[in-house]
This record gives structure tokens, C-alpha cells and sequence, in this order.
């Protein structure tokens, strides 16, 4: 169960405004609303996760891509206001679980090293460093972060 009466569910094409206002506040190069619907049209390749109240209000949504035995973490997002309150951990814990039964054994990501409570989140899930990706982030000072490469087995 999400927290303060938040639920998980699949993304539908009405959250797409959401999850694309969403992350263009959250990154430097936000996704597209067609980005978005692109990923909806396949959603046993890419599954979306949206946590959300009673009258469909996001509070965050977490998209992967799979391929084969194997899934990438490509985008977690919590809107301001709900972080901080296990938002992020709910969505997390709800697609590793349904990645689990549908065969999928390891999930990678990648996450910028100075995101410290992204990295905590993601280690209290069994994610460990498998890599390190210099210069991968934009910021927008002009500047480019690292990105950690982090792996979890799902078995």
C-alpha cells in the first residue's frame, strides 16, 4: 500500500500530461508527451507505474524497459510535495515485485552519484554499483554529472 491513501496501478493514457509535466520539472531533458504515449503502446516492454490518489492525481511514476530476462529502471519520479513520505520506495517495491513474476531475474539502472537518497532507496533493494557512467547527466548550469550503474537480481 502506497502512503497516506495513495495506490500503484498501471499507467493509462490520462496520466501522460502528468508524468510528462512531472518529469520536465525533475530533468534538464524532460520526456515528450509522445514519449510517454509511445512507451504506453507497449506496455509488456515497457511497463509504467503511477502512484496515485483516489481522483487519479499523481503523486510520482516509475517506467522500465524490458528486454528478455531483463529490465532497466529508465525513470523514477516523485512530484515535491509527496517526497520524502515513501513514495518513491511504494512504486519501487510494487514493479520489482511484478518484475519478479513474470520472469525477470536483474534489473539495472543508472543514477547520479550526488543523489544520495535515490542511492539509499535504491540499496535498501538490493542495488550495488556495477559501474560508472562520467559525464552521462546534463545539468543545466551546462555542466555533466556521473551516473552510478547499479544492479539488483531479482531470484
Amino acid at each position: 500500500m502506497a502512503p497516506k491513501g495513495l495506490h500503484v496501478e498501471m499507467a493509462q493514457a490520462h496520466h501522460v500530461r502528468a508524468m510528462t509535466k512531472l518529469h520536465s520539472s525533475s530533468f534538464f531533458h524532460g520526456w515528450s508527451e509522445n514519449d510517454f504515449s509511445n512507451y504506453l503502446l507497449k506496455p509488456h516492454a515497457n511497463p509504467i507505474y503511477v502512484a496515485c490518489d483516489a481522483k487519479q492525481k499523481l503523486a510520482g511514476f516509475m517506467v522500465f524497459g524490458l528486454v528478455k530476462e531483463e529490465a532497466e529502471l529508465l525513470s523514477i519520479n516523485v512530484a515535491p510535495k509527496w517526497r520524502s513520505n515513501g513514495v518513491a520506495k511504494a512504486i519501487l517495491q510494487a514493479g520489482l515485485q511484478d518484475l519478479a513474476t513474470i520472469g525477470i531475474f536483474t534489473v539495472f539502472l543508472e543514477v547520479d552519484e550526488a543523489n544520495v537518497s535515490a542511492i539509499a532507496l535504491y540499496q535498501r533493494f538490493g542495488f550495488s554499483e556495477v559501474g560508472r557512467r562520467e559525464g552521462y547527466y546534463s545539468l543545466k548550469d551546462g555542466t555533466r554529472a556521473t551516473a552510478l550503474v547499479m544492479r539488483a537480481n531479482l531470484d
